[in-house]
């Protein structure tokens, strides 16, 4: 998160942020609800506020509000989950903490108080004293905040609060990163999506802030990940009395390490309650024992990331298919290579050894030798939408593009075709009319899908397409997913730790470990009756 933001606040504050803590106010509920629960007093009332919210709304100039008026506060040392749908506000108000608006949006009503001092109030530069010594934020797509031309150990020694040869090492350890395999040099594009996530959580964490805020900090982390994450966070409120506020769609996480919950969908307050697992939709495969015809294939892949004269081998003869109407999953622990395997089926990472075929023809190794109509058979979904989204275009120019590079549609069609597309992943029209930075981050992933369809592909490659997602919006972008396959032949290619949808809406899987595929066949042998290796 940079400090120098272009952010405009009263010069003539008073405020010192030179000090551990500012003043701090005792009275008040949590949110202007009573903060209770069936099981009784959350016993939050003695601890000092770090966070106070009250009546807080911010609105674009255009448009509903991407906030709506919000009052919470949020006890020091304690674990605070932010919940509730894609488009409820989580991300806005976790930006809002630090001065961080969207670009063109404003606060149209309310205050913002993180430990005693008057966030709207508070100057450039000390706003930038706030988040330098005092606040961290580590959000939703965090590979696009770090560095891509640093290396690992130079990204997190940068913000260390103090120099120590060996706080790299510790924070990576903290983090459950290795520090023996030449991770800590190697530049964030070579790490995976679960891995870039924990250097920006080390990163933020070398600064010893009072206050964390955490975007989706499992998105895209297995099972055992999240739980040494959900137990990592405890330990950190704990021990070092940080203050944790994190946006959240993981029940599980929620569960595992959350004092309090508040769900922005109703604005109330609760104790978190056990997750308990989504159900199982009906099975949407194709029929058993229906033989795969030609499609995607690829064989004997090899990728090697070089680090510092050091080989770090990301796949090892790795064979894969995809037939046509087919839906095939892509499971295994983080760092295992299945965005490597994706970014390699779409041309973007040159593999070292193998071929690909796309029904039965050499396909090429990368994307700029390949033809446009072979590009359009091949489109991805990227893990982490912000990045992929150029922000200084509309959602409706996003899409309009592909169907115009693509000749999709005729030219007066194209309008009509983009809201369609919204309307598909379950977004408003006129979302054609926003830019990236003025959605959340479910509906950034949403607008990555239709983007995806817009000029009508063969083969689909989603990468955690709904680890930002809802557990409704996710079951209901699988099912238009399954009915666009069955209705056009669609090969669906689903990287995924969620894993109850993998079960649910594949007909193959491909197990990874260090590169290697260790198991492959139908998913309902592989993953039935529990749903796979990693639960």
């Amino acid at each position: 998160m940079t400090d120098d933001l272009n952010t405009t606040h009263d010069p003539n504050t008073t405020d010192d942020l030179n000090t551990a803590d500012g003043p701090t106010t005792t009275d008040g509920p949590a949110v202007t609800d009573d903060p209770t629960t069936a099981d009784g007093d959350l016993a939050t009332a003695d601890t000092p506020a770090a966070v106070r919210v009250t009546d807080l709304e911010i609105r674009l100039p255009d448009g509903p509000p991407l906030l709506h008026r919000t009052s919470l506060t949020v006890r020091r040392g304690r674990v605070t989950a932010l919940t509730g749908p894609s488009g409820s506000g989580k991300t806005t108000l976790l930006r809002a903490l630090i001065g961080d608006l969207p670009t063109g949006a404003r606060v149209s009503s309310g205050s913002i108080d993180v430990l005693g001092h008057d966030v709207l109030a508070l100057s450039t530069e000390r706003l930038r004293q706030l988040r330098r010594h005092h606040v961290a934020y580590v959000g939703q797509d965090p590979g696009s905040a770090l560095n891509p031309r640093m290396r690992v150990r130079q990204i997190i020694a940068e913000t260390a609060a103090e120099p120590c040869p060996t706080a790299v090492r510790d924070l990576l350890t903290e983090c459950r990163l290795p520090t023996g395999d030449g991770l800590p040099d190697r530049r964030p594009g070579a790490l995976s999506g679960g891995q870039q996530r924990r250097v920006a959580l080390a990163r933020a964490l070398a600064r010893r802030p009072d206050v964390l805020l955490l975007d989706e900090p499992t998105a895209g982390l297995d099972t055992a990940l999240r739980d040494d994450i959900a137990g990592l966070l405890r330990h950190l409120a704990t021990t070092r009395g940080l203050t944790i506020l994190l946006a959240c769609h993981d029940p599980a996480l929620v569960d595992r390490c959350a004092d309090d919950v508040i769900d922005l969908g109703t604005n109330t307050l609760t104790a978190p309650r056990p997750a308990v697992p989504a159900p199982r939709p009906p099975d949407s495969g194709r029929p058993a024992g229906r033989s795969p015809g030609p499609g995607l294939a690829a064989r004997g892949l090899d990728v090697r990331f070089a680090q510092r004269g050091r080989a770090h081998q990301a796949l090892t003869a790795v064979d894969f298919a995809a037939a046509p109407g087919d839906s095939a999953g892509i499971v295994g622990p983080s760092g295992s290579g299945k965005t490597t395997l994706l970014r390699v089926l779409a041309g973007l990472q040159e593999p070292d050894a193998g071929t690909l075929t796309l029904d039965g023809l050499p396909l090429p190794a990368t994307a700029r030798k390949r033809d446009r109509a072979q590009r359009r058979r091949l489109q991805l979904v990227p893990q982490n939408p912000l990045g992929a989204l150029n922000p200084a275009r509309t959602v409706g120019a996003t899409l309009a593009r592909p169907l115009r590079l693509h000749q999709a549609v005729a030219k007066q069609a194209v309008p009509g075709r983009v809201s369609e597309l919204l309307r598909n992943v379950g977004l408003p029209p006129d979302f054609a009319r926003r830019y990236p930075h003025e959605l959340s981050g479910g509906q950034r992933q949403r607008v990555s899908i239709a983007r995806a369809l817009a000029p009508g592909p063969d083969v689909l490659l989603c990468d955690e397409v709904t680890s930002a997602l809802d557990p409704d919006t996710a079951t209901a972008v699988m099912e238009l997913l399954t009915r666009l396959r069955t209705e056009h032949r669609l090969a669906l290619v689903l990287v995924s730790h969620e894993l109850h949808l993998v079960a649910a809406y594949t007909d193959t899987v491909h197990i990874l470990k260090a590169g290697h595929v260790t198991q492959a066949g139908p998913t309902r042998q592989l993953m039935a009756p529990a749903p796979g290796p990693f639960a």
